[in-house]
């Protein structure tokens, strides 16, 4: 996107618009922290007499480079000045406590980026982490990012969707952690010795999951022979105008989690609960924010008719095939909006052609958002099983369910005398298996698939 250079000048003379990853010390931290990355164990802690440990010198070496370049970056990041102090203090801890298991508790409180949220504002972002998506070891690990916080956006956060804690966020550079397919940056996922009372903040990084959708939407249009509206295909060319998109959809999906008649508790949090609950889930969020973006387009955001078809591409183009079968609950809501919009004749596949229904796409997917929504209500009355069987009727209407499964026999094949939690053993990794059109696009598309990680607006350029 278009960089905003924002030109404070802190008491040191460094003027924060200055890139940091220009600066000689962003190289320095990056090769410290992969020094270090391959010593950690998938606790983050450094095993020093194991065979084959290194030696605590080097240790301690590969430590201090990190240390120093904090603070050498930190005078161009005024704003982040309280974090880095804890970072560099939770980074002498780690070391003074033999680098057992890392708690970064102190530096995770310091950072606070929803607290000053503005368009091109910078930020070094260093913890011991897993990322989602990503790598599932709580590595050390060091990324630059931008903040994206247009006037229009934050217009509509205050007066429409707020989203207090909302952060939408752009790569500058990063380390291995992030060469993967995470689009995220969540507090959640640090090492800490506890967790805190309440998050403060959660970002995406909308650049990542613009030049993904792009790559993947541009490689299925032409495999599936889909003629697109000429703005829409502008779109799909227009990177800046792709993570606009991303970032009010993001935003409106993000809040969707805590708004409406949720008959459980919005995130799930430490509930175990058959896959296709989760997949319901966050296609609902995705479903609400394509319904405000129609109206947003009718109230003159062009940014609204663009998270639409946004949200149906990515929908029904990237996130069936993308990943691993198992348990892929996003993948399961690609595939449910799919099959709803083909039942119901906005979506052809005939002649090795994909076509459209333009006019009657935004209805229809309001419709199924609206049974998804009736669900809900429906739940806030019943037991959690018979949420859950009602949850399955829903899905199994439009996507056929493995013909070995349990559960789509109904309750008569499952014992009931177990409580629910354990009844999620009988649910098949793969629920729901692919259509024969999405086995045939999986093969055409798992290039392309394989290409978008570690993407970022520049590598998709």
């Amino acid at each position: 996107m278009t960089e905003i250079l924002v030109q404070d000048v802190p008491a040191g003379g460094a003027a924060q618009g200055a890139r940091i990853i220009e600066h000689p010390a962003w190289p320095t931290l990056k090769n410290a922290v992969e020094e270090i990355r391959p010593w950690q164990s998938a606790d983050g802690s450094i095993d020093l007499t194991a065979e084959g440990a290194p030696d605590r010198v080097a240790v301690i070496a590969a430590l201090d480079h990190v240390i120093d370049a904090v603070e050498a970056l930190s005078p161009l990041l005024p704003h982040d000045a309280a974090y880095h102090r804890a970072l560099v203090d939770d980074l002498h801890k780690w070391a003074t406590d033999g680098f057992g298991v890392p708690d970064f508790l102190d530096s995770l409180l310091a950072f606070q980026p929803a607290a000053r949220r503005q368009d091109g504002l910078q930020h070094l972002v260093v913890f011991p982490m897993y990322t989602q998506n990503g790598n599932p070891d709580r590595n050390l690990e060091a990324v630059a990012l931008r903040m994206v916080w247009p006037e229009w956006l934050a217009e509509l956060e205050r007066t429409r969707y707020d989203n207090p804690l909302f952060c939408g966020i752009t790569f500058e550079d990063f380390t291995s952690g992030y060469d993967t397919n995470s689009a995220v940056l969540f507090p959640e996922t640090i090492a800490v010795r506890e967790a805190p009372e309440r998050f403060t903040w959660g970002g995406i990084f909308c650049d990542r999951e613009a030049a993904r959708f792009r790559r993947v939407t541009d490689a299925a249009v032409h495999v599936l022979g889909l003629e697109l509206p000429e703005d829409i295909r502008e779109l799909v060319r227009d990177q800046t105008r792709c993570e606009q998109a991303f970032v009010l959809w993001d935003m409106v999906h993000d809040r969707t989690h805590s708004h409406g008649d949720l008959p459980f508790d919005p995130f799930m949090i430490k509930q175990r609960q058959p896959f296709w609950m989760y997949g319901l889930e966050e296609l609902r969020c995705d479903l609400t924010a394509f319904k405000e973006a129609v109206k947003l387009e009718a109230d003159g955001f062009p940014q609204g008719r663009d998270v639409q078809y946004a949200v149906l591409f990515d929908r029904m183009f990237r996130f069936p095939v993308t990943g691993e079968r198992v348990r892929n609950y996003d993948g399961l809501g690609g595939q449910l909006l799919f099959a709803y919009l083909h039942q119901h004749e906005v979506v052809s596949w005939t002649d090795n052609v994909l076509r459209i229904d333009w006019d009657r796409a935004p209805q229809v997917t309001q419709q199924l958002c609206a049974e998804i929504e009736k669900l809900y209500r429906d739940g806030i009355d019943r037991p959690k099983l018979v949420h859950w069987f009602a949850a399955y009727d829903l899905v199994a209407s439009y996507l056929a369910p493995h013909p070995g499964s349990r559960w789509a026999k109904g309750p008569d094949a499952l014992d009931l005398s177990k409580p629910p939690r354990k009844l999620v053993d009988d649910v098949l990794p793969d629920e729901f298996p692919l259509s024969m059109f999405y086995e045939a696009l999986a093969k055409k598309l798992k290039h392309v698939i394989a290409s978008t990680k570690g993407i970022t607006a520049a590598s998709a350029a």
